[in-house]
């Protein structure tokens, strides 16, 4: 690539959000411009575009350049590598040619990547993809109005939905097309903070004060990244977001609920792809990582704001989470922050 990746040339782990993108041929370009310019504008300070805080590469079936819908051709910047441990993977689909019959070995390292537990998200055709592999059944899509019938008709088993801009069921993100900057923001609040996030609709001249009521509403009821389409996992996932410190035993939990324990993990692990245990866990290391880059607080004081032990038993769980050690995030972060300064 030409732009150089800071933290790799630092010899440092991943910056806070990777994304890889798989285009299609005759992909829908302006959903996909959606999410990458959102992404450029929170990777850096002000306009320089260096992917520091988000990373993606440009990847194709056969690695050669394929063309967009609207005839732009577009080169790989990288081969495709389905083992690579992205944050997200990009299904970028447009017109139905390809994605009505994608092959076979496709679909077989779509399963694998799912079955790893990274989130595929699927632009507008790309969900015909994901129907293929199976990925569908049983879950939530979304898609676009012109599609419905006809994805109907192919995946009878899966749950079309056309009013909605995104959808998180099962870890699958499936995004009809339009300029996806609303799952783009997402995504970054979530991986990069709410500042970044804000900052991305500021530069894409996105007013939410100026948004239709009718769009609001829209916005209110669809799937932010921790909200699922089953009540009881998100009643208890209210309740994980306030005991970060101090869990609850999971017995509680289930009773609160309403449920029993087995029916507890059964049901998150059929919305979240992890059981109650580890998605719990999962929030509160998500919750350590944003005090350790947005505080000067002792790792101790961190693990005891967010339900660990000890220092050790953050360490661990950091470490096997993130591949790295809460100290190396921490002096990778002052490094990236001393980059982007002036």
């Amino acid at each position: 690539m030409q732009q150089q990746i800071a933290t790799e040339q630092n010899g440092e782990s991943k910056p806070d959000l990777t994304i890889g993108f798989l285009l299609m041929k005759q992909f829908t370009l302006a959903s996909v411009a959606g999410l990458v310019e959102s992404l450029r504008f929170a990777a850096d300070e002000s306009f320089s575009s260096r992917q520091i805080f988000c990373r993606w590469e440009w990847m194709t079936c056969d690695d050669q350049p394929v063309t967009a819908s609207c005839g732009l051709p577009v080169s790989p910047t990288a081969a495709l590598d389905f083992s690579r441990n992205w944050d997200y993977f990009v299904v970028a689909g447009g017109l139905l040619e390809e994605t009505r019959q994608p092959p076979q070995w496709l679909l077989h390292a779509l399963r694998e990547i799912h079955a790893r537990n990274i989130p595929i998200i699927t632009l507008c055709s790309g969900a015909f993809v994901a129907g293929n592999a199976g990925l569908l059944d049983g879950r939530q899509c979304a898609i676009h109005f012109t599609t419905r019938d006809e994805f109907r008709l192919r995946f009878p088993k899966a749950i079309p939905v056309i009013d909605k801009t995104y959808i998180k069921d099962g870890g699958i993100i499936s995004c009809p097309g339009g300029t996806a900057i609303d799952l783009a923001a997402d995504l970054i609040r979530q991986h990069c903070g709410l500042v970044r996030s804000q900052k991305v609709l500021k530069y894409l001249l996105v007013d939410d004060t100026a948004i239709p009521a009718s769009r609001a509403k829209q916005k209110e009821n669809q799937n932010p990244p921790d909200v699922y389409e089953n009540d009881v996992v998100n009643k208890v996932i209210e309740l994980m977001k306030h005991h970060l410190d101090s869990p609850v035993p999971l017995a509680e939990v289930a009773a609160f609920a309403g449920v029993t324990f087995r029916q507890l993990n059964l049901i998150f692990t059929k919305c979240t792809s992890y059981s109650a245990a580890v998605y719990w866990r999962r929030m509160r290391l998500e919750q350590a990582r944003k005090l350790m880059a947005d505080s000067s607080n002792s790792i101790n004081a961190i693990a005891a704001a967010t339900g660990f032990a000890d220092a050790s038993h953050l360490i661990a769980w950091f470490r096997k989470q993130y591949g790295e050690t809460p100290s190396s995030y921490r002096k990778r972060r002052r490094e990236v922050e001393k980059l982007i300064k002036p």
